[in-house]
C-alpha cells in the first residue's frame, strides 16, 4: 500500500480529520487510500502551535491512513491564506509550498506500526488493521 511521511504533529492532524489538506512542493498523480507515516524528524514549532506535548505522539510508525481525492495547485499567498483552516500551515509556509493534496476520509490506528519513513509516495508491505 502506498504510504507518505509526514512530520508530527501534522501526522497526527490528518489522522484525527483536523488537517484536510496535505503541503507539498511537487505535485502527485496518484488518487487513493494511503498509509500515514510519522516521520522521526518532528516539527517542534508545531507541537508548540498546536498545544500538543512532543512526547505525547508516536514517530518512525505508521500511525493511521487517509484517501488522497484531488490536488490544489496554489497560484498565489491569497488562496493559500483561505485554505489556512484545512493545511495549518502558516503563510511562511507558502514559499514551499505549491501543492495541497486534498484528503478525505482520515482514520486513526489504536496501535501505531514502527517502520521507517522514506520520500515521496513509497510501498509500505505492511498488515493494517
Amino acid at each position: 500500500m502506498k504510504c507518505l511521511s509526514v512530520k508530527q504533529p501534522f501526522a497526527e492532524l490528518i489522522v484525527t480529520g483536523r488537517k484536510t489538506i496535505e503541503l507539498r512542493h511537487w505535485n502527485t498523480h496518484f488518487r487513493g487510500e494511503f498509509l500515514v507515516h510519522a516521520s522521526g524528524n518532528p516539527d517542534y514549532e508545531g507541537f508548540k502551535e498546536f498545544g500538543i506535548p512532543a512526547e505525547s505522539l508516536p514517530m518512525r510508525a505508521i500511525v493511521g491512513k487517509a484517501t488522497v481525492y484531488g490536488v490544489k495547485e496554489y497560484r498565489g499567498g491569497d488562496d493559500f491564506a483561505l485554505d489556512r483552516g484545512k493545511h495549518l500551515a502558516s503563510g511562511g509556509y507558502y514559499a514551499a509550498s505549491r501543492y495541497g493534496f486534498l484528503l478525505k476520509d482520515a482514520v486513526k490506528f489504536e496501535k501505531p506500526i514502527a517502520m521507517h519513513g522514506r520520500l515521496g509516495f513509497f510501498e509500505a508491505d505492511v498488515t493494517v488493521p
